[in-house]
């Protein structure tokens, strides 16, 4: 029971899932946690979280997930890491000053009377090819966080959530998170701001 908290994911509450029709992360993180908590009258969290290329005016954004789909409805993170890296080429986006990136976690809050608060987490990086690492999950591999030499992809969990022992190879920025992890700093705000 985390932070003395009984918490059910939607899939245990067989609650659907909203389409996510905003437009930012937080617009979507809003109508997930909206959409829980007036189906079931209790607070609800939700996220919505990405990764944002600068030279590619901020795609794929809210749309990450969407790059990685096929025709025949799966995720291939894969190919949209390629794709990403064909465009990069494709503008001459060669060396690592032209590949900066960042990722982004919202976290919403929302009460059954609509009342909703909103923590924001963001990791500074580079893309990187050809993709580094088998951890994490979907852009990981090719996401160089700022003061480090390994991706994501390279990282344990711990070591992105700031609870690893082995620390010696990335640098922590001076924003007071001991943290790389976008998920992990918004969650951290989330806790900051409504459990205390």
């Amino acid at each position: 029971m985390p932070l003395g908290f009984s918490v059910k994911s939607s899939i245990e509450l067989g609650l659907i899932i909203p389409e996510e029709t905003g437009n930012s992360f937080e617009d979507n993180a809003a109508i997930k946690a909206l959409s829980a908590s007036k189906s079931t009258f209790m607070p609800a969290l939700s996220d919505d979280s990405g990764l944002v290329v600068d030279a590619l005016d901020g795609q794929p954004g809210i749309h990450s997930a969407r790059w990685a789909e096929t025709e025949s409805d799966n995720r291939d993170f894969y190919m949209a890491m390629q794709k990403i890296e064909n465009i990069l080429v494709a503008k001459g986006a060669t060396i690592p000053e032209l590949r900066s990136a960042h990722f982004v976690s919202v976290l919403c809050i929302a009460w059954p009377d609509g009342h909703m608060e909103s923590f924001f987490g963001r990791v500074d990086g580079t893309i990187v090819w050809p993709p580094r690492g088998k951890l994490g999950f979907g852009y990981d591999p090719i996401f160089q966080p700022v003061g480090c030499y390994l991706t994501f992809g390279e990282m344990t969990e711990e070591e992105k959530n700031g609870c690893g022992g082995e620390r010696d190879h990335y640098k922590l920025g001076d924003d007071g998170f001991n943290s790389l992890s976008h998920r992990s700093r918004a969650f951290k705000l989330f806790i900051n701001g409504c459990c205390r």
